[in-house]
């Protein structure tokens, strides 16, 4: 019979467990990672200014859409990109229009194009560095929901044969996924700085790490937690359990 202290450090562990990866996946699922804050549109903007810049946002070229990104309010997922525009902006001229959020996805080619040394000029040569961390970003927290659901699978394997046991991998593949889960977040901070070395952002223009960016910074610490509770409560009845067979040999 499992003892209580195992028992609840099991179900304290799931919960965590399930709690982390409910927040990554909010945090891959949305798009609100770092987010642009702009001064309000002037009034005699027109409508074939704002149009443009609807054109370039489109565009696969990074410093045209990130310059799109400053100037409307742009946030940045790991999957979208997004900005404010007025509704009609076809035919804007009011000055107090009323703005929507429009979004435009990173197709898979564009999550693996090489980034430039200086965005915008494909002959300044490829920053790899950027390539890289921008790869990763994208790759690392589909790894981290990956290790968290064979290490459920391991959990289910432990209970199907009554031993804690087991739930020694479940615990190190929780380890593995925070370790790519902070990977994600180190990624997309390192990635964020270095662009903005390299693209300044307007005067006026203020950038903050959205609640997605928030979601996955928590979800790490919770994967190390249950891993830290699966590990113990498996080494300590495994400890137990040996005792007791030899108190028993005795």
């Amino acid at each position: 019979m499992m003892d209580n202290r195992f028992a609840t450090a099991l179900v304290i562990a799931c919960v965590l467990s399930l709690l982390s990866a409910v927040y990554l996946c909010a945090s891959i699922g949305t798009d609100s990672w770092y987010e642009y804050h702009s001064p309000p549109l002037v009034k005699d903007n027109s409508s074939v200014d704002v149009s443009q810049r609807w054109e370039d946002f489109n565009e696969m070229d990074e410093k045209a859409y990130s310059d799109v990104l400053f100037q409307m309010n742009g946030t940045v997922g790991l999957w979208r990109r997004c900005i404010l525009m007025p509704r009609d902006f076809h035919w804007y001229q009011s000055p107090d229009p009323q703005l929507v959020t429009q979004c435009v996805s990173f197709t898979l080619p564009q999550q693996f194009t090489p980034k430039y040394n200086e965005p915008g000029n494909h002959n300044s040569g490829d920053d790899m560095l950027r390539t890289y961390l921008w790869r990763c970003q994208f790759l690392l927290p589909f790894v981290s929901l990956g290790l968290m659901f064979f290490g459920a699978l391991i959990g289910l394997c432990a209970c199907a044969c009554h031993s804690l046991y087991p739930t020694l991998g479940t615990g190190a593949l929780h380890l593995l996924a925070g370790v790519c889960t902070l990977g994600t977040v180190g990624c997309y901070v390192a990635g964020i700085e270095l662009l903005h070395c390299k693209a300044k952002l307007p005067p006026g223009v203020e950038g903050t790490y959205g609640w997605s960016f928030c979601l996955a910074a928590v979800s790490a610490p919770l994967q190390f937690m249950a891993a830290a509770l699966f590990i113990w409560a498996a080494r300590t009845n495994r400890q137990e359990y040996s005792r007791m067979q030899a108190y028993r040999v005795a």
